[in-house]
């Protein structure tokens, strides 16, 4: 089976490069349409083809205008390109619309066309764009979410057909995975964290005002001396990721115990961070599913989330708690319960990493996912 899989802007290239993997080991042949990332490297190509197919034209400074507009010059003919390119595939699996008004209009014809709805709808919308992938939805033969809390809202809010909707899992990430040698990691803490001897919890990924980053520093403000918590025993609050917000609106100074790093990782980054964490804390107010969550998962990292989206099912399976969400005094009352408790962390640890192993495992989310493109291409007898 030849399959394609589009993203365009290269927004998840670790979820792209680990789903193309085990896809291709899964025996399927796999081409991944995509751009060069302009943060950094990306993992090389196992067992599946990259193409960086789309704006190869657009100058570096990831996040620059004259990226950006570089990028809207070359959309338009490089998506009339791909709908030529895609007559090669058997199924096309669109992970991001970067477009939404314009990309309906031009997705391939004649084949089965499949989209990953990481977000059901933009977050941080432009004018217009909600209702335009409202409309796109109804262009798709499938629809893969990684919740069913994500089932729900496309059949329930958007009146997407329920036979078009497919739960499949979000595997788990481990974009390190590549930089391991010899069986031992080359962990690399960055310098701005290094010297902490505590306990460390962390808030990793893109910074964006939906996270809830200004509960989590509330909720770190109120961690009391005494309490088993906080600066009193040695613990630190890692703020890590890129910001796509306004740092100013933060409040200052910052709590103790709190640093801020706010910078893309490495892959060597990551691990050695994560590896370094407690606590993964993700106090979100909306969400899906989260890669994010699903990294912490594949370094054994237990998880602090709030109760929205698809959380309330990783916390089924052991490995986090849930919170309200937007409750601070929640927040920290869970924050000071987990720290002042190192047999449950272990415990929370070794679930997380039961859970990577089994229904988080790439293999089996491979699987689902051929079984899917065989159901449309009417080759699944049981289908």
């Amino acid at each position: 089976m030849r399959v394609h899989v589009v993203d365009p802007s290269a927004y998840t290239p670790a979820y792209d490069h680990a789903l193309c993997r085990a896809l291709g080991a899964a025996g399927a042949e796999v081409e991944l349409y995509t751009s060069r990332f302009a943060y950094g490297p990306v993992a090389p190509a196992q067992g599946y083809r990259r193409r960086d197919f789309f704006y190869r034209r657009a100058p570096g400074g990831a996040g620059s205008r004259m990226r950006l507009l570089a990028k809207l010059g070359e959309h338009l003919p490089d998506m009339l390109r791909y709908r030529a390119a895609a007559r090669a595939a058997d199924v096309v699996h669109f992970q991001w619309l970067t477009v939404q008004h314009l990309d309906r209009h031009l997705l391939p014809a004649g084949r089965p066309l499949v989209l990953t709805a990481h977000d059901i709808l933009p977050r941080e919308p432009r004018p217009g764009q909600r209702a335009a992938q409202r409309r796109s939805y109804g262009r798709f033969d499938a629809i893969v979410v990684h919740s069913e809390h994500g089932r729900r809202r496309l059949i329930e809010e958007l009146g997407v057909d329920p036979a078009r909707v497919h739960v499949i899992a979000h595997g788990v990430l481990r974009p390190w995975r590549d930089i391991q040698q010899d069986g031992e990691d080359r962990q690399a803490l960055p310098a701005e964290l290094a010297g902490a001897r505590g306990p460390v919890v962390l808030m990793f990924g893109l910074l964006r005002p939906y996270k809830g980053l200004d509960v989590l520093l509330e909720a770190w403000r109120g961690m009391a001396p005494g309490s088993g918590a906080g600066e009193s025993a040695g613990a630190q609050l890692w703020i890590v990721g890129m910001p796509r917000m306004d740092l100013d609106s933060l409040p200052t100074p910052m709590p103790a115990g709190v640093r801020l790093l706010p910078r893309f990782l490495s892959d060597a980054e990551i691990l050695a961070v994560m590896r370094r964490a407690s606590l993964v804390v993700l106090p979100y107010r909306e969400i899906d599913q989260s890669g994010v969550a699903l990294t912490a998962l594949g370094a054994g990292v237990p998880l602090l989330l709030s109760d929205v989206g698809g959380f309330p099912e990783i916390a089924a399976t052991g490995a986090a708690q849930t919170v309200p969400a937007g409750d601070p005094l929640a927040l920290r009352a869970a924050l000071a319960e987990l720290l002042g408790s190192p047999a449950t962390l272990a415990a929370m640890a070794d679930r997380a990493l039961q859970a990577a192993a089994g229904e988080y495992a790439w293999e089996r989310v491979a699987v689902r996912t051929l079984e899917l493109y065989e159901l449309l291409l009417g080759e699944n007898p049981n289908g």
